[in-house]
């Protein structure tokens, strides 16, 4: 088996069906295998995989475990020589996978490959988040200040009777070759022991925390130019997606914050990790924000 594609789904039926129905369609001269590794869906998902999609290996978790966990549970049975973890909310528009074998196969520094991905796109065409940089602590400092500061300027205004909207900036640029971390929605790497995810995060930087271990180890993580996936980014989780200061609050946002504070602590420092929650404990205690926080402020202290 040259590849295992392992999907992590939550009721997400419709875009998981596209998503299936692309590898299907897409992927050639290759032998592969597909996992949908499914958190307890509610909303027909897992009869539609039995009913449409014979050939994939349906895992029922039965709970929500979380993107790490349920990917990890897709591993254990994976048979491929490559794994391939793919977002339920993303269509391959190419022989992606068949691409990112090749690439790794022929590389003459293929030993020192550890992750690939690709320039993922919006419906549109256009380059989306595709890559990231590891965190560093005095920048995460910085942006809680920043976020709890344009929370009291929009509290002013409201006072005023002006609904101030402060809206986050989104660039992105294609980028071929080494970068620091290949976001989790495309990402291609060996079947061994460094493909498994830190059970500890529940959503988000599960990716970036395999990947800083990864960099540990010498090994690159590259973006290459060929595969062509479309990511219908935020989709398949429960972000707003609408750009406005509310997003800092919505269940992604919260899940990013303290996972965030959960990946440096792990790998860079516990002390600066103290200070951060102590800024989201704060930037949580904001007006407007206390009341729908409250019962995630515990698990700040829980990390």
């Amino acid at each position: 088996m040259d590849v295992s594609i392992i999907i992590v789904n939550f009721n997400t039926c419709n875009l998981l069906r596209n998503c299936l129905n692309s590898i299907f369609k897409h992927t050639e001269d290759i032998d592969f295998e597909v996992i949908v590794s499914d958190n307890g869906s509610k909303d027909g998902s897992i009869e539609m995989v039995k009913q449409e999609f014979p050939p994939v290996i349906l895992i029922e978790n039965n709970a929500n475990l979380g993107f790490g966990t349920a990917n990890n549970r897709g591993l254990e049975i994976a048979k491929g020589k490559y794994i391939f973890y793919l977002n339920s909310d993303t269509s391959l528009i190419n022989n992606a996978v068949k691409l990112f074998y090749d690439f790794w196969e022929t590389s003459p520094d293929k030993a020192e490959i550890g992750a690939l991905g690709g320039n993922l796109l919006d419906e549109n065409g256009n380059i989306i988040h595709s890559y990231g940089n590891f965190p560093k602590p005095w920048k995460e400092i910085f942006l809680f200040w920043r976020k709890i500061v344009l929370v009291y300027i929009k509290y002013l205004f409201k006072l005023f009777g002006h609904n101030l909207r402060l809206r986050k900036k989104n660039t992105t640029i294609q980028k071929i070759g080494e970068v620091e971390y290949v976001t989790g929605a495309d990402l291609f790497l060996l079947n061994n022991k460094s493909a498994y995810f830190d059970e500890r995060f529940f959503l988000y930087y599960e990716e970036t925390d395999l990947q800083w271990h990864l960099m540990k180890n010498g090994l690159k993580r590259l973006i290459i130019p060929t595969p062509k996936i479309i990511h219908l980014c935020g989709k398949s989780d429960s972000k707003t997606g609408d750009g406005c200061i509310n997003d800092y609050i919505s269940f992604g946002a919260i899940q990013t914050d303290l996972s965030r504070i959960r990946f440096i602590k792990y790998n860079i420092s516990k002390f600066y990790a103290n200070i951060l929650k102590c800024l989201l404990y704060c930037f949580w205690m904001t007006p407007g924000f206390a009341k729908k926080t409250k019962k995630y402020r515990k698990q700040i202290f829980n990390i």
